[in-house]
């Protein structure tokens, strides 16, 4: 085929990226739980024949950077067949962290392989003791279920190995589990359309000429860096096991055509779940030189070609199994972006916003009664301030970075658990002072109608989000029961009438205030 002119390539781009629009828009819609079809908790994506990424959702950058990193090794060695679903959430052959569950499914032209399409989802139930599935563990068992790469359907069937799963019942799939199959069923379907519509030949040159396109925007944007080495340093506040102040540091190599993202410095695992896999960094690299990029640059596997990660085998930041994840794929991802971003603002000062909250405030709760029945469970981000930059104040009161999701409406979730939500207000006053005022964060009461399992996962607690340029840090977070402080990472037993607040942080301001 000869070279697709500018517009037919941007015509090509918007109409693979509208395949996982719909994807997106079939698994909310379908979806059972609020975590889904309220949060938003789930992206999609499609690959080719090799698994590189090739179209994207405007969906969650931890769970697409990640798959974008590792979809290739899963794939590579599979007899795949028509009608197949396979169905995984290893943190350590392809996933994130137990909760997020990724369904992938082949798609064939003419009995060949063009590509596949996949979707991620968190389910708040994925086998844990803890109701909600976050819990305070020091290994990866007590998350939850492991799922390896395992046959969900073979040729159309489910399978007898996917009998297990928490979303099988009487072997039909149920809830979230079925969402995401007839997601992944639609997916397949335009694919095949499209394909069939401009011939296998055509859509194999436009995707390379796509991926091409995308590699050149990355190197231009490189090109636009300062090179040299650039070091910085944060802190994780703790594990939740007696680890405190955990180093992550980054040395950031830029090249002429290439950075490199050096980890290496970056401590040693820890006992508590703060540990993610490479995949992960990779996820936070990823977004945060996607951002220095065009809006409408095509999210695709050329745009990373330039990106190189390291990191040491046993680290935090590429932990060994049987290591715990959860908070990883949560926790330390928001705070690996203000890592980076962090280098990138010696690199480029007046081109870099100030750190954002670095925390997803994460809070798991539910209940088991005496007989092990699980009667509810529930899972949900707080959103918090965002950091000021060079041309603008940090919004208040949302989802920044690593997490795209909403918090789940109040009336949803009155609805359907036993819990009131007596406060959910903008947090005054919690953003960085300077020229550019960081965003404020966000005060959610929580009152607990039944006797609750109660989980928190939180982090800048200890450490502020840095302002830059001289100005103020955002305010540190807190979590409060009945008036009273909680650590940062805690669980314990609730009582009807108790009240839990979580004060989420502000954003770091931007340059000194005029004085």
């Amino acid at each position: 085929m000869s070279e697709m002119n500018s517009i037919r390539l941007n015509l090509f781009s918007s109409r693979v990226a509208a395949i996982c629009d719909e994807m997106g828009l079939v698994l909310r819609r379908a979806a059972f739980s609020p975590n889904i079809k309220d949060r938003l908790d789930f992206s999609c994506a499609l690959f080719g024949a090799n698994g590189e990424l090739f179209a994207q959702a405007d969906h969650m950058p931890v769970h697409l950077g990640s798959m974008a990193f590792a979809m290739a090794d899963v794939v590579r060695e599979l007899d795949w067949q028509v009608g197949d679903m396979l169905v995984l959430n290893d943190p350590f052959l392809g996933g994130t962290h137990l909760p997020d569950v990724t369904l992938i499914s082949p798609v064939f032209v003419e009995n060949e392989i063009i590509g596949y399409v996949a979707n991620r989802a968190h389910h708040a139930n994925i086998g844990c003791e803890t109701p909600g599935s976050m819990p305070i563990s020091s290994t990866l068992e007590e998350e939850g279920i492991i799922i390896p790469p395992t046959w969900l359907l073979r040729n159309g069937k489910l399978q007898q190995e996917a009998m297990h799963l928490p979303g099988v019942v009487d072997d039909e799939l149920t809830g979230d589990f079925a969402a995401q199959a007839g997601a992944n069923q639609v997916g397949v379907l335009r694919l095949q359309q499209l394909v069939e519509k401009m011939d296998s030949v055509t859509y194999q040159s436009a995707m390379l000429q796509l991926n091409d396109y995308a590699d050149r925007i990355a190197a231009s944007t490189i090109k636009k860096l300062n090179p040299g080495r650039y070091y910085f340093e944060d802190y994780l506040d703790d594990d939740g096991w007696g680890t405190n102040k955990i180093l992550l540091a980054i040395d950031l190599i830029i090249h002429e055509h290439e950075v490199e993202l050096d980890l290496t410095g970056s401590s040693r695992m820890v006992a508590g779940n703060l540990n993610c896999p490479e995949s992960v960094v990779a996820a936070a690299g990823y977004y945060c030189f996607r951002c220095l990029m065009p809006a409408d640059a095509p999210a695709c596997e050329g745009l990373f070609r330039r990106i190189k990660i390291k990191t040491d085998p046993g680290s935090i930041v590429n932990a060994e199994r049987p290591a715990a994840v959860a908070a990883g794929n949560v926790e330390t991802s928001s705070r690996l972006v203000d890592l980076v971003f962090g280098a990138l603002a010696q690199s480029m000062p007046k081109n870099i916003a100030a750190a954002s909250q670095g925390t997803m405030n994460n809070v798991a709760m539910g209940y088991i009664d005496d007989e092990n029945e699980t009667r509810w469970d529930y899972y949900e981000t707080v959103a918090g301030g965002m950091g000021a930059g060079p041309h603008y104040p940090g919004l208040d009161s949302v989802h920044t970075h690593m997490t795209n999701t909403l918090n789940t409406p109040v009336e949803s979730l009155e609805m359907h658990y036993p819990l009131r939500v007596r406060s959910y207000a903008v947090r005054g006053k919690s953003g960085g002072h300077g020229e550019h005022k960081g965003g404020d964060g966000i005060v959610r009461e929580y009152e607990f109608l039944e006797r609750t399992h109660l989980s928190i996962l939180s982090e800048r607690r200890q450490f502020c989000p840095w302002g830059l340029h001289g100005a103020e840090p955002g305010a540190k977070g807190q979590n409060l029961l009945n008036g009273e402080e909680l650590p940062g990472k805690c669980t314990l037993e609730v009582k009807p009438g108790d009240r839990l607040t979580i004060k989420s942080p502000g954003g770091g301001g931007w340059n000194s205030p005029p004085s």
